[in-house]
């Protein structure tokens, strides 16, 4: 019965593929927003992406989101239909972005157990206006109006028959892929989408709504369809063309009165046959039909072959038909989707196994004095190469691409620049760029304020643009690239750039600035990280979207916590270049393992510049207790780490302990341990939540000997 019809095992599907279609929807409407206008393709596409979205709800029972998602339908329905000049294309642009917003925001609704009870009226209702705008501008008077894109409620429909001359008939074999869930709603789009040019139009089995045991009838046997219609089979395969969900799809013209006989297809009787085979070929195999058909137990009786069974194969102009075997098409690349929670689980027992691997290999009991270790050695070699390929494998499956992110950015240049009346053009650069997507949601929000930032109080207004002789359009650039291990992102803008003496009068006025050192002996990059620091901004008027200095705090300590880093770069008149570097994945490491009094310490490879033994005569005692080291003519502040953390047993003599020169972001120093370890992978684990936060440290790990090590933060040190 319908009533009885549950769509709870649909919502994971639905709101799947509805995400991946706004996605492409954003992207496509945003390419084109400084277009004169949408092409042929982007309207069509566009329309079936609303129409989809439109039927998918229609039978998940979201009215809301079917309702506004059939206005829209109608918009490029009629922009599809009657080729109307004069249309407003921003305004166009806005709206499709608006009902965006209204499906995604009812879509997080819905993810998150609630109810998607948005209103969509208002916007409804200014669709209307902007259709109604089009029809009174966009079409003559004696132009005759397309039919109304009346909307139909999901539902088992049959449609009644009103065969002409120009109709066609088909009979339609869908093959599903053995791993498809759902494949009765699968099913039912195909079917939905076929409305739109059947006359005639049925299909087996009956009840793929009200039945969901449906599904495994349709994996198992196919999904056939009777369908009469003023198209060729090429526009029916566009409909439903093979997909992600699709395996293969048979369509086999026939007769009315093959048509009328009904379902009598789910073993085809074609006989395919190459003519250029001799007579008695032919004959040896329709007697091999023949016999296989009467060897078959009772099987229901089917009609001799007759010509119009045979399938004819159009060949190159100029050649001859033949009647041939379909050729095996190439393997397709099949994908599955995974549960984000289940790749995280994948991650931590991949992490678990290199902590393992580190026991088995450093195990004391194979530090014995003459073991023969050779054959262990070899297979342990063995396991290391497994094991490492494995975690490439599936730190690649981690891995995405910015794209999605660098959209965002671009649809909020739009939104921010459209709001505050400036013209300005957005670049994007290595959008390709790969990162752990645990990484893309920590910098998401950061990128989104550097960007809001550069439009609102980086690029100059039309005017001032102008009056400084300026080209009128704006431009802001962001751009992605890998090097040594980091993923660099730089948001770059044309416009003021930052003001110097101003900054230092707000330092000023906050007590930032060193006593007695004058202005002039601050860098360039030392002011401007100024704008950083918590509450600190140059803007005079607060506005909807932030200045420079207003969240930027927030921004550092984010891309902080994931061992990132933020430098900035201005030219006053010329523009900014915010430059975040950030590390490509938390969850593996290549660490130094060192150890002071009786702990152990890791520090990640890359920050580490240089080892180096010292001798006492190289160190500079100051007063205050400062101390610094000469190293080849350069001064670098010296950090025990001992005294730093107050630990006991620990070397005092700097020529006893070895000496770490770490380098970030241009600022160096000098870290003195007791002695170095080695080299190992490190998985990263958190510092348990009731420990409290301490300055330096980010994370820890396991070693090999089964003891803890605290990983040190550079960052954290030399601040």
């Amino acid at each position: 019965m319908a009533e009885e019809f549950s769509t709870e095992g649909m919502l994971d599907i639905y709101l799947f593929e509805n995400e991946q279609l706004l996605e492409q929807l954003q992207e496509m409407v945003l390419e084109q927003k400084d277009a004169e206008c949408f092409d042929e393709d982007s309207i069509n596409e566009i329309f079936r992406t609303m129409h989809t979205i439109k039927g998918s709800s229609g039978i998940m029972m979201f009215d809301n989101i079917t309702a506004i998602s059939h206005k829209l339908e109608d918009v490029f329905y009629y922009l599809r239909e009657s080729h109307p000049e004069h249309v407003p294309h921003v305004d166009l642009v806005e709206h499709v972005l608006t009902v965006e917003d209204f499906i995604s925001s009812e879509m997080e609704k819905i993810r998150g157990g609630d109810t998607p009870d948005g209103d969509p009226a208002e916007i409804i209702a200014d669709l209307d206006r902007f259709l109604e705008q089009l029809k009174s501008g966009g079409a003559d008077d004696d132009e005759t109006p397309p039919p109304e894109n009346v909307h139909v409620e999901p539902k088992q429909f049959y449609i009644a028959p009103v065969a002409t001359s120009a109709s066609r008939f088909y009979k339609i074999y869908i093959h599903f892929f053995p791993e498809t869930e759902m494949a009765n709603v699968h099913a039912y789009k195909a079917v939905y989408a076929l409305k739109e040019v059947a006359e005639d139009l049925l299909y087996s089995p009956e009840d793929i709504i009200s039945d969901a045991e449906s599904a495994a009838v349709i994996l198992k046997d196919g999904f056939r369809i009777l369908l009469q219609a003023q198209c060729s089979e090429e526009e029916v395969r566009k409909i439903i063309g093979v997909g992600y969900d699709i395996e293969k799809v048979d369509i086999f013209e026939c007769k009315a009165e093959e048509f009328l006989q009904g379902f009598d297809f789910g073993e085809s009787n074609d006989l395919q046959i190459d003519l250029e085979s001799s007579v008695e070929d032919i004959e040896a195999r329709i007697e091999d039909a023949s016999a296989e058909e009467g060897s078959a137990p009772a099987k229901p009786a089917k009609p001799a072959i007759a010509p119009g069974d045979f399938v004819i194969k159009s060949r190159e102009p100029g050649r001859q038909k033949k009647l041939a075997k379909d050729k095996p098409k190439g393997e397709k690349a099949s994908f599955i989707g995974v549960n984000v929670s289940k790749m995280d689980q994948l991650m931590e027992l991949i992490g678990e196994l290199v902590i393992s691997e580190s026991v088995v290999l450093q195990n004391p009991d194979l530090k014995v004095p003459g073991l023969n270790l050779d054959n262990f050695n070899k297979a342990a070699a063995q396991l290391a190469k497994i094991s490492t390929d494995l975690q490439n494998v599936i730190m690649s499956m981690r891995m995405v691409p910015l794209t999605n992110t660098f959209q965002k950015m671009n649809r909020i240049v739009f939104d921010v620049s459209r709001k505050l009346g400036k013209d300005i053009e957005f670049v994007m650069v290595g959008e390709q760029t790969e990162v752990d997507k645990n990484i893309i949601e920590h910098i998401s929000d950061p990128l989104m304020h550097l960007v809001r930032n550069a439009v609102d109080h980086g690029i100059e207004t039309n005017e001032e643009r102008m009056e400084s002789g300026k080209p009128d359009k704006g431009k802001i650039i962001l751009s992605a690239r890998t090097e040594a291990g980091k993923v660099w992102i730089s948001v770059e803008d044309n416009g003021k750039g930052l003001d110097r003496n101003k900054i230092l009068e707000k330092a000023r006025k906050q007590g930032l600035l060193e006593e007695g050192k004058p202005d002039s002996a601050y860098q360039d990059k030392e002011v401007y990280q100024f704008i950083t620091y918590p509450g600190f901004s140059t803007n005079e008027e607060i506005t909807e979207y932030s200045g420079r200095g207003v969240g930027m705090d927030v921004v550092v300590q984010n891309i902080q916590a994931i061992g990132g880093a933020l430098d900035i770069e201005s030219t006053p008149g010329f523009g900014s270049i915010m430059n975040l570097k950030i590390p490509l994945t938390l969850a593996i490491i290549d660490g130094i393992v060192m150890e002071t009094g009786n702990s152990s310490f890791v520090m990640e490879t890359g920050m580490i510049k240089e080892f180096v033994r010292v001798k006492e005569d190289m160190m500079i005692h100051e007063p205050d207790g400062q101390e610094y080291i000469m190293i080849r003519g350069e001064c670098y502040p010296v950090l025990r780490l001992g005294k730093w953390y107050g630990l006991e047993e620990y070397q005092e003599s700097v020529e006893d302990g070895v000496m770490l020169i770490l380098e970030v972001e241009d600022k160096r120093v000098c870290l003195l341990v007791d002695k170095l370890i080695g080299e190992q992978e490190i998985v990263v684990k958190p510092i348990p939540s009731y420990i409290k936060k301490v300055k330096g440290l980010s994370g820890c790990t396991q070693l090999g000997d089964g003891s803890i090590a605290l990983i040190l933060d550079a960052g954290g040190l030399i601040e």
